[in-house]
């Protein structure tokens, strides 16, 4: 089998669970905040069709992975009702950065225990060459997933956490141009990069972002095994 196509699967693989606990991780934050809205909705499972979204569940991840990029994504927004949290904006604050935090700790986590299954030289190399690779890719997926969320574009995360620092005007300016947010979204993510790729120039705003954070934090968790 093809060696990407081994590749992608393995991202998909690692995707799937790190968007699950992401989505989760929003809901019962909110839930503890006094928000049964998650909850009573059903989006506080682990089911992962419970949060999929056709576009940034399943489309983006796949042709991010084919094309060979990091795969990275976004699942439908968990459903909370700020009204129920005593107070608002630390509310909004808490539960926006819940998500990006799980897949910080899961980053973590991923990075130990890649460290604890092959330091003590148990495995045969290939065995922990497929060990590294797995972990790696785990660790990758979770803090782009992370510093994905924290662009503050609606429907990301960033644009939750952002909202609680404003002043009531700016945040009322911030609501108007959230119809904007999607469309801006995509030419960053796609008509940028293809537009400068036709051009001889290539250029991806987000590329750089992502390659900048996750991915030097990525080298700096496996520093000792590469």
């Amino acid at each position: 089998m093809d060696n990407s196509l081994i590749t992608g699967f393995i991202m998909i693989c690692c995707f799937v669970p790190a968007i699950v606990v992401h989505e989760v991780s929003h809901g019962y934050m909110a839930w503890r905040l006094g928000d049964p809205t998650a909850r009573s909705k059903g989006r506080l499972s682990l089911n992962p069709i419970k949060h999929v979204d056709p576009f940034g569940t399943v489309i983006l991840p796949i042709i991010l992975a084919i094309s060979g990029g990091p795969v990275f994504g976004y699942a439908k927004p968990v459903p909370y009702n700020p009204s129920y949290f005593k107070d608002i904006r630390k509310g909004e604050l808490l539960t926006g950065l819940a998500g990006p935090a799980s897949n910080l700790v899961m980053s973590i986590v991923g990075a130990l225990i890649t460290y604890a299954l092959i330091l003590p030289g148990i495995f045969s190399p290939a065995v922990m060459g497929w060990i590294f690779t797995v972990g790696f890719y785990f660790v990758l997926i979770n803090l782009v997933l992370m510093f994905f969320n924290l662009i503050p574009i609606p429907p990301l995360d960033g644009s939750s956490i952002i909202a609680p620092f404003l002043s009531d005007n700016a945040l009322k300016q911030y609501y108007s141009v959230q119809r904007y947010a999607m469309p801006f979204l995509l030419i960053l993510l796609f008509v940028i990069p293809w537009l400068t790729n036709m051009m001889g120039h290539p250029f991806s705003p987000i590329g750089i972002y992502i390659n900048a954070t996750a991915g030097n934090l990525t080298q700096f968790f496996f520093s000792f095994l590469i």
